[in-house]
């Protein structure tokens, strides 16, 4: 009950919109309203004008407003793609920070296969430890303000980019959050605090064809407690759109390599292999544009990280609320009444203070560090 309590705290006076009870031709008067709200039928903007404000008045028109942005931020946020989701795995916890939301487990088997068992024989117990890793959620949120003047000037302009805007602000949110987990977390991989070490899977190697197939060969490297292979295979490339685009582009793209071994002008040139083998690979390119603005300053153009494929093994966790894994939206009911009024008035008449009709948008999401074995990265500098 106190986790609840505070999870909604700070929230006093404001109506869900996602979960308010809704008449049985909700559906019908939403569509109406959202038509009215938007001109769907591009109608002559005095009559818009004269009939927005006759539905101002109504009771139900302010819940009809907020459920049209509610649904119109939720179309625009699922729209929105979400390169991170690719290379992290989704999941949910059931609390928010400071609690912890969850725990994942990496359990260390005495091996990744089953012992033979002779006839008769018996199942011998494997043996176990296990390796915990934290999973946390945060709330994010901020409250938006539209200014009564707004409304009863009709300002529909700005009205109608509000859901966009929000859901922007929520996957951008979102993007940011992922992308810090990550990028430059360099130091130790003790207690699961950070997820590159040097000389471990943290290397300062430049991009190139070489270096490229070096990093990945040393990530493939990477083996089970017991000695034996992961499924940790290199799956994606991520860099920054800040330098390192194109040579990752042309390094998965080009057939072939070009090489040059004639250093004694003597000698002639020893036969090289030219077919660029790790265009071959399979490798999936990410370019991040929130790996320009996270992790350590001066190195965050030309570093570059791999990844293995989430679904086997994960260097990163992106978690939401359980029951809240998309945006929500709410609206404060007005806290003012009419003078020999017993009830408040409309929220669309705004609040006491201001006049001004509040909205509040929040997700329940968190980043987590899993395995450093799924994750390779070169620290480069700019």
């Amino acid at each position: 009950m106190t986790e609840l309590l505070e999870l909604l705290g700070g929230w006093e006076g404001y109506t869900s919109i996602k979960e308010m009870r809704r008449p049985a031709d909700w559906d019908r008067r939403l569509k109406e309203a959202a038509s009215l709200i938007f001109n769907d039928s591009g109608m002559p903007l005095h009559r818009q004008q004269f009939l927005l404000r006759e539905s101002l008045g109504t009771a139900d028109f302010p819940y009809l407003f907020a459920d049209t942005i509610d649904r119109s931020l939720l179309a625009g946020y699922q729209a929105i793609e979400s390169e991170w989701k690719k290379y992290m795995r989704v999941d949910t916890v059931n609390r928010l920070y400071p609690h912890i939301g969850a725990k994942r487990f990496a359990i260390t088997n005495s091996g990744m296969k089953l012992a033979r068992i002779a006839p008769k024989g018996e199942y011998l117990a494997l043996k176990k430890t296990e390796e915990k890793y934290d999973i946390y959620g945060y709330k994010f949120g901020n409250q938006l303000d539209i200014a009564w003047e707004a409304i009863i000037a009709d300002d529909l302009g700005a009205l109608r980019k509000t859901p966009e805007e929000m859901a922007w602000l929520v996957a951008n949110t979102e993007h940011y959050e992922a992308v810090n987990c990550y990028a430059d977390d360099v130091g130790t991989h003790t207690a699961n605090a950070n997820l590159y070490e040097v000389g471990v899977n943290s290397g300062v190697l430049p991009l190139t064809i070489a270096n490229l197939e070096t990093t990945v060969a040393l990530m493939q490297a990477f083996r089970h407690p017991s000695g034996q292979p992961m499924r940790n295979r290199p799956k994606f490339l991520v860099v920054s759109d800040g330098g390192l685009e194109f040579t990752a582009r042309q390094i998965l793209t080009s057939s072939n390599k070009m090489w040059l071994n004639d250093s004694d002008d003597v000698s002639p040139p020893a036969p090289y292999p030219t077919n660029n083998v790790i265009a071959q690979y399979g490798l999936q390119l990410i370019v991040d544009p929130w790996l320009a603005l996270t992790g350590t300053d001066g190195y965050r153009d030309n570093s570059w990280y791999l990844f293995a494929d989430p679904n086997q093994i994960a260097a990163v966790e992106c978690d939401y609320l359980q029951g809240h894994e998309r945006p929500e939206i709410c609206m404060k009911s007005s806290n003012k009444v009419a003078i020999g009024g017993t009830s408040p008035l409309s929220a669309m008449t705004g609040d006491f203070e201001t006049d001004n009709i509040l909205y509040r948008v929040r997700q329940c999401f968190g980043a987590n560090k899993l395995d450093w074995r799924a994750t390779y990265m070169n620290r480069v500098a700019d």
